[in-house]
């Protein structure tokens, strides 16, 4: 793997933190292939190949129709997420693909002034290499969390 192309790799996950927490639900929803997985998992589950999760998402109509119903129809508490996201573990890489790995911690803060660890973690991902882009084909989110406080709204 080229020096630029990791670049490009952490430049991504940046990205892509930044799109959650600015709300910005179109790039989000750009930076995944058209047959995109994406799932919110227990560490427990992941760690035992185990199907169950809290969220899990097939193909970018199932994306669209996850960010209408967070822009359009959740009734909830507002709040606001902040992600922190380490450097990116390149675990294998092609001309093609390149899977990777990194740490995530995301912070809520209600109204009322308090803010609070909400989700902590790692993401699994495959990237599509597009010419000079990266594009998702599959990020799980795995959770270290025994629980998701109170639901769970917003992309991780």
């Amino acid at each position: 793997m080229t020096t630029e192309l990791y670049l490009k790799l952490t430049q991504f996950y940046q990205d892509y933190a930044a799109s959650i927490d600015l709300e910005e639900w179109d790039s989000w929803f750009n930076m995944f292939t058209d047959d995109c997985i994406y799932k919110i998992q227990s560490r427990e589950n992941y760690d035992r190949d185990l199907p169950m999760a809290a969220l899990s998402l097939e193909g970018k109509g199932m994306l669209k129709d996850r960010i209408y119903g967070v822009t359009e129809t959740i009734f909830h508490d507002p709040y606001m997420q902040k992600h922190v996201v380490s450097a990116p573990r390149v675990i294998s890489s092609s001309e093609d693909f390149i899977d990777a790995q990194a740490n995530y911690s995301v912070f809520r803060t209600k109204n009322d002034g308090i803010a609070e660890v909400f989700n902590v973690g790692r993401y699994v991902d495959r990237f599509v290499i597009d010419g000079d882009s990266l594009v998702l084909q599959s990020r799980v989110c795995v959770f270290d969390n025994d629980m998701i406080l109170n639901s769970l709204i917003y992309p991780i």
